[in-house]
């Protein structure tokens, strides 16, 4: 998952909530908030599957989440 696929997941799975749960939300299994670990280098994926876990995502919404359809 590149963070342009990331960034557009979380806008369509949180909508307007998704920049305060980047910005104020803690993940426990990162120990430090979306924003953070982006810095840090964390990987977008991971970040994405632990703030899926956090917030009750379904899994069938966690996976190919922020991915253009192809062109034709």
């Amino acid at each position: 998952m590149r963070r342009s696929e990331f960034l557009r997941a979380v806008d369509e799975e949180f909508g307007a909530r998704g920049a305060s749960l980047l910005s104020d939300l803690v993940l426990p299994g990162i120990g430090r908030t979306a924003e953070q670990a982006l810095e840090d280098g964390v990987p977008p994926r991971e970040i994405w599957l632990a703030l899926c876990a956090e917030t009750d995502v379904p899994a069938s919404r966690r996976y190919g989440a922020g991915r253009l359809e192809p062109r034709r």
